[in-house]
């Protein structure tokens, strides 16, 4: 009997050696499927839409073709806006306003001085036009895009398609730095390994030269399918996206959309609008103790002093927000009418947001970092369009639906995300932070210099980043 009961005993150990380890990888499978139920349930449901004038044709295809576009002026354009300029009216600003006050009236004569008598638009056209330019219509709307591919692909690279995305109050230009150092970059001294790019950048419809919506609603969600569906056309099926400002919520809703299809999400803006008493405590705690709340001492140097960098600053620049979230039209139809109270309007953000010091200097800064060439040339493509109403809707039409922004937090982003965070961008989001909605942060770097507009401000320093960030997702 003790003989058999060994045996028995050594039979049973034997059926759990076998069944415990068999009964853990199914419960451990099904935990899996279940994640990965739940994570394919959190996206964003695509969806289609109509932007078109009128109700959407019952019958009938859209046209599909894609159509070479070319950027052209004319006489008429031209006189027109120097009889604009010679009747611009001239406001004295106070003594030592610097850019306390918004535009330095002072400098804004020398700026439309050099607008009138040096700028040469037919020029900048011809700039604008070295790369090739497209049009196709999506959802009732034509979708402006170029569309740059290497000249030359080294035996066994391959060329990663990369969408990039613009914002306000920029434009497709602020690409044109960067490309040719993503697109070739081995003769601009980037030698990363095997990424090689070819650039897709789209004009965000009623941005430049791509259609403006007809209808209500036009918000992130219908971009971000719209740009899917341009990519699917232009025969991907897969991508790396790139963006900043709204080019970041963009790009975002795309992953959230169709993770499938989006092979990395790079972002040199990243806006967490998470509230609540646990964050509170966080930034509490972590002017004392950053290291308790995950903070980095550059996060903490970034951040602190809160109210300063966090309160005061942001109410100071976010009075645009304010009216082109609510009455768009009224301000805009303004700007639409005077080249002079357009360039005001948008260059003085690419003063104080390149720079937050750039206050503090009568003309902004703005030559420090740019040349008027390629300040008047964004203006002008806002300008020559007529955009800067349908530009500045593009607040109402996603803050009347989302005015924290954050309605989508809760679709977590889980394809491989990189995060270029530049020490004057508006507001600085710690990596910890950014960890509540992008799951899987491949890189995250402290980049040395720079601001909100990043490719067209510092080209190298992000090109760089891109590529250290995709050579890292190809390698998984």
């Amino acid at each position: 009997e003790s003989i058999l009961s060994q045996i028995r005993s050594f039979e049973y150990s034997q059926k759990n050696a076998v069944l415990v380890p068999a009964a853990a990888l199914g419960v451990g499978g099904m935990l899996l499927y279940w994640l990965r139920s739940g994570r394919k349930l959190k996206t964003i449901d695509m969806g289609d839409g109509w932007w078109g004038s009128g109700e959407r044709p019952l019958k009938g295809k859209e046209d599909e073709s894609i159509r070479p576009f070319k950027i052209e002026t004319s006489d008429k354009e031209i006189e027109d806006l120097h009889r604009r300029l010679d009747n611009f009216r001239f406001t004295p600003h106070v003594e030592g306003a610097a850019f306390h006050y918004g535009f330095n009236s002072s400098y804004l004569q020398k700026v439309v001085a050099y607008w009138r008598n040096q700028f040469d638009w037919r020029k900048q056209v011809e700039v604008l036009n070295k790369y090739p330019h497209f049009h196709t219509t999506i959802e009732g709307i034509d979708i402006h895009f170029i569309h740059v591919k290497p000249s030359y692909v080294p035996h066994g690279r391959a060329v990663q398609p990369l969408l990039m995305v613009h914002g306000w109050p920029g434009s497709f230009y602020e690409f044109y730095k960067i490309i040719p150092l993503l697109t070739e970059p081995a003769r601009h001294g980037l030698n990363e390994g095997d990424v090689v790019f070819e650039v897709i950048c789209p004009s965000i419809p009623g941005y430049g030269f791509s259609e403006a919506s007809h209808q209500k609603g036009f918000d992130s969600i219908a971009t971000a399918r719209i740009f899917h569906k341009l990519m699917n056309r232009l025969g991907f099926k897969e991508y790396y996206l790139q963006g900043g400002d709204w080019g970041s919520r963009i790009t975002t809703n795309m992953a959230q959309m169709l993770p499938q299809s989006v092979k990395g999400l790079h972002l040199n803006c990243v806006f967490i609008g998470k509230q609540g008493l646990g964050r509170l405590i966080s930034i509490m705690l972590g002017a004392y103790v950053p290291w308790l709340v995950g903070l980095s001492r550059e996060d903490a140097r970034r951040f602190y002093p809160f109210m300063e960098n966090n309160v005061y600053y942001v109410l100071r620049e976010s009075g645009y927000l304010h009216i082109q979230g609510t009455k768009p039209d009224t301000a805009g139809c303004g700007l639409n009418d005077s080249p002079v109270g357009l360039a005001a309007y948008i260059l003085e953000k690419f003063s104080t947001w390149t720079d937050k010091s750039f206050l503090h200097k009568d003309d902004g800064g703005l030559e420090s970092k740019y040349s008027l060439d390629e300040l008047l040339t964004n203006v002008m493509i806002y300008w020559v369009t007529s955009s800067i109403v349908s530009s500045m809707r593009y607040y109402k039409e996603n803050l009347s639906k989302d005015p924290t922004l954050n309605a989508y937090s809760r679709y977590g982003i889980y394809v491989p995300t990189g995060i270029a965070a530049f020490p004057q961008e508006l507001l600085h989001t710690p990596r910890v932070w950014a960890k509540d909605v992008y799951k899987n942060i491949i890189t995250y770097s402290y980049m040395p210099r720079g601001g909100h507009f990043a490719a067209f401000e510092e080209p190298k320093l992000l090109a760089q980043d891109i590529m250290q960030f995709v050579r890292k997702v190809e390698q998984l």
